[in-house]
């Protein structure tokens, strides 16, 4: 069951809802979406790495090598382990 639904707008692309116990590529993949690319779903590929533009989230376990603290502080992350805790506008590419 989620809970605290917020909407994911996606740069160019479209939107859905997610729970905030929900990550956003499962929610993605939910609501028939397909904008975010899909692959291992457990943080180590990084297939599915965006940048958060704007709204707050956290975050689960990511691998180092595909996201950098550096690339972290700018707001990149992994769909798959990202939570949303508001709205957020996230650009894929």
């Amino acid at each position: 069951m989620t809970t605290g639904l917020h909407r994911i707008r996606i740069v160019g692309g479209g939107e859905f809802s997610c729970g905030e116990d929900e990550r956003v590529l499962l929610a993605m993949e939910r609501c028939g979406s397909s904008d975010i690319g899909v692959g291992c779903r457990g943080g180590g590929c990084g297939i599915c790495r965006v940048r958060v533009v704007g709204g707050d989230y956290t975050t689960g376990k990511m691998s180092v090598a595909k996201i950098s603290e550096t690339e972290r502080a700018a707001g990149f992350v992994l769909a798959c382990r990202v939570f949303p805790v508001s709205d957020l506008l996230i650009e894929v590419g």
